[in-house]
């Protein structure tokens, strides 16, 4: 990584002069990469073996945004996304702060959990006494299974045996903990889970008590508490002056503040602003090939721990120190899987230095609290509206139909009016001077 990652002006660059860039950045061959990004006839065979019944590609934009400052390393990250004021926001918040410390991040564990669920009838107190042997003959079971994994210094770390019976009548678990390395590790935790299941269910038959257990089922679980990030930006109160133009860092903090402080006691609130951490969160997820769907539901279930759903960001002002933090769990791999079949996703990882898994976290992390932050400072500042509506223009003028010219002419237009499908069409119809 090189400080030559910190590009002025990268989104005023056409599209072959931006793989130039990358290519000479990471010395990538710009033959290949442009063949990748520009007609992607060559991944066609691969892609339409990653789902069922494929008959098209559907297609969607995949961006970077370079200059992150994360750690004091420079970073550009891959995004894909459909919204386009996503890569923008995250590109404008990676320029801001690089100026002002940069982000920081640390990965706090990389735990990861599955669990066999099963219902016993009246004999707890026998499986209590008995579960040292019978975990003793779960990892004995399960070693063939563990054993690649262990020589890379993962693998089963607990098992534990839990009473769930005050929320459901003879519900019990095993409850498994795992360390899965660099992989996201589903298909390995499953494996072992339903090996595990068999153990329990042939342990009660070998001890004539069958009759007595049903096995629910045995799968991972996408909650992961303790495979989790945090990451923060901080700086001081008076380097914020004029971030927004005509507003003081010392208001501009106080609002900020205030912004996070509500989304931590109105779900309303929350909601939308978790969103926008997802924001940055999924779409470097999606160019990674990791699954953003399972680190949706476990960053939505984290966001409610306490029991009432509330923003995932908090901010605190201390001694004319402004602070931004955000604590997500994310459970990532950068082996195995999509990751490593799909083209992009390969050239996504060479793009940020074939991160390991517990660094991929902190800087899918930082994609989450940049958007978060940008959206803040939006909505607090201007307005929401004027910088999305702004990126939303191409948008319209190509669902209406317009030239290039037409393009061209609005873009001049309403660069300082209000944006709106009405708007750019009563534009389009009433004007015929770019023709």
């Amino acid at each position: 990584m090189t400080s030559s990652q910190n590009i002025k002006g990268f989104s005023k660059l056409n599209r072959q002069d931006k793989i130039n860039w990358l290519a000479r950045t990471f010395q990538l061959d710009t033959e290949v990469l442009s063949n990748w990004l520009v007609q992607d006839d060559s991944m066609a065979l691969i892609v339409d073996q990653l789902s069922e019944n494929t008959i098209a590609h559907f297609p969607f934009p995949y961006g970077v945004a370079p200059g992150f400052k994360i750690n004091n390393k420079w970073y550009t990250l891959p995004f894909v996304t459909e919204e386009s004021s996503v890569v923008a926001a995250l590109a404008k918040a990676a320029k801001t702060w690089s100026n002002l410390g940069g982000f920081h991040a640390e990965t706090i564990a990389t735990d990861k959990e599955g669990q066999v669920h099963f219902f016993l009838q009246d004999d707890y107190q026998w499986l209590k006494l008995n579960f040292d042997s019978l975990k003793e003959k779960l990892l004995t079971d399960v070693q063939p299974l563990s054993e690649s994994m262990n020589k890379r210094g993962g693998g089963i770390i607990d098992i534990r045996l839990l009473d769930k019976t005050t929320q459901l009548e003879n519900y019990f678990q095993l409850a498994v903990t795992f360390d899965t390395r660099d992989a996201m590790g589903a298909n390995f935790i499953n494996s072992c889970l339903e090996q595990m299941a068999s153990t329990l269910q042939a342990y009660f038959q070998t001890n004539s008590r069958s009759h007595l257990l049903e096995v629910n089922m045995a799968i991972l679980s996408n909650y992961t508490p303790n495979c989790k990030v945090r990451v923060w930006v901080e700086c001081s109160i008076d380097k914020l002056n004029d971030l927004v133009k005509g507003m003081s860092g010392e208001t501009l903090c106080r609002k900020l503040k205030n912004a996070v402080d509500i989304a931590q006691v109105d779900v309303s609130r929350a909601v939308t602003h978790n969103k926008g951490i997802f924001n940055g969160i999924d779409a470097l997820a999606l160019a990674t090939g990791n699954d953003w769907r399972a680190i949706e539901a476990g960053g939505h279930a984290y966001a409610a721990k306490d029991g009432k759903y509330r923003s995932l960001s908090k901010a605190t002002i201390t001694n004319n120190l402004f602070r931004l933090e955000l604590e997500i769990p994310l459970a990532l791999g950068t082996v195995g899987g999509v990751t490593s079949i799909h083209p992009m996703t390969k050239f996504s990882m060479q793009l940020m230095g074939n991160p390991a898994a517990a660094q991929l976290m902190q800087l899918m992390a930082v994609a989450g609290l940049a958007s978060n932050l940008s959206a803040l400072i939006a909505l607090v500042g201007t307005g929401i509206q004027k910088g999305h509506m702004k990126m939303h223009l191409n948008n319209i003028l190509t669902e209406l139909k317009a030239t290039d010219n037409q393009k061209q002419a609005a873009k001049v237009y309403f660069e300082n009016k209000t944006i709106s499908v009405a708007g750019v069409k009563a534009f389009l119809q009433n004007s015929n001077a770019y023709e």
